[in-house]
């Protein structure tokens, strides 16, 4: 099913993010971690397409499984990097014999040893080229990613919606945001949205913090802010590790009672493969509002 069906006929609609595992145990560890969220009905999954396309037969194995083995519906991430239009035909192609409706159309990050993002030779250089590729040719359901803080290339917030506004000009059917830690980015970022215009869903993506070392990383390679109440509290507490996934869990859970009361269409938990924060949310949010399916 399409997700710009989902989002029509369901309320919130709860989604999760997973990678690629780099070997069998992880592989094992994803389907056990699939197995633990499938009992709270996601809506959909979507897996993603490691820097520079290297996970590329991963990911289209990955969502094709989850789908047509796990009943789950799946969304695979695409990227412009490291692939021309041969290449992203070849995964487009694979993606629909599987069944796969979905497609998280993005420019992509560079692999490691790169400086910079490189426009491939024959390929697209802007998500919003990617996005009206497909369009032109497929029937997918298009996402596109959104950034309520500004993408960490493009600082001006301004410029940085114009950009989304291209993605879902040239055909983008929802946005899933970059992971926030303060309400009042997504909610800013929704008003400037609707104030140019950008009239699709905007689902906000969540991440439990489990480790403040790994979120502090995370933040500085993607442009986030950790609140400073927040960070104080974390830093406090950064040599107890289940102190700090309580304290991720209880502040991921009051923001999804906040961004679901504020009318968000639903929320998309990023999980790194794991399930006992999520879960932990999911199952907070049940007994505060009743409102997870």
């Amino acid at each position: 099913m399409k997700i710009k069906d989902i989002l029509q006929s369901v309320r919130p609609v709860y989604s999760f993010e997973f990678f690629p595992p780099k070997d069998n145990a992880g592989f094992e560890q994803l389907f056990e971690t699939i197995e633990n969220l499938k009992k709270w009905n996601p809506a959909f999954v979507s897996v993603t397409y490691g820097a520079g396309g290297s996970t590329r037969s991963k990911t289209v194995e990955l969502v094709g499984r989850i789908k047509n083995e796990i009943k789950v519906e799946s969304m695979a991430h695409l990227t412009c990097v490291g692939s021309d239009i041969g290449d992203l035909r070849s995964v487009l192609d694979g993606l629909r014999e599987k069944g796969i409706q979905n497609v998280l159309a993005l420019r992509g990050d560079p692999p490691q040893d790169q400086a910079g993002f490189t426009k491939p030779k024959n390929g697209f250089g802007y998500a919003n080229e990617l996005v009206e590729f497909i369009k032109k040719d497929y029937d997918f359901c298009l996402g596109v990613a959104g950034y309520p803080e500004g993408h960490v290339e493009c600082p001006d917030k301004a410029r940085d919606l114009e950009n989304l506004k291209r993605k879902v000009g040239a055909g983008a059917d929802f946005v899933v945001t970059q992971l926030f830690f303060d309400d009042r980015h997504y909610l800013d970022f929704v008003e400037r949205a609707r104030a140019i215009g950008i009239r699709v869903p905007i689902i906000p993506g969540i991440m439990p913090i489990v480790n403040f070392g790994q979120i502090k990383r995370f933040t500085k390679m993607c442009g986030a802010s950790i609140p400073e109440f927040l960070h104080k509290r974390l830093e406090d507490k950064q040599d107890d590790a289940q102190a700090v996934r309580e304290i991720g869990i209880e502040h991921a859970t009051r923001q999804c009672e906040n961004l679901l009361a504020q009318g968000a269409p639903g929320i998309h938990f990023y999980t790194l493969n794991r399930s006992p924060a999520t879960l932990g949310i999911l199952q907070n949010l049940k007994n505060a509002t009743g409102a997870v399916p």
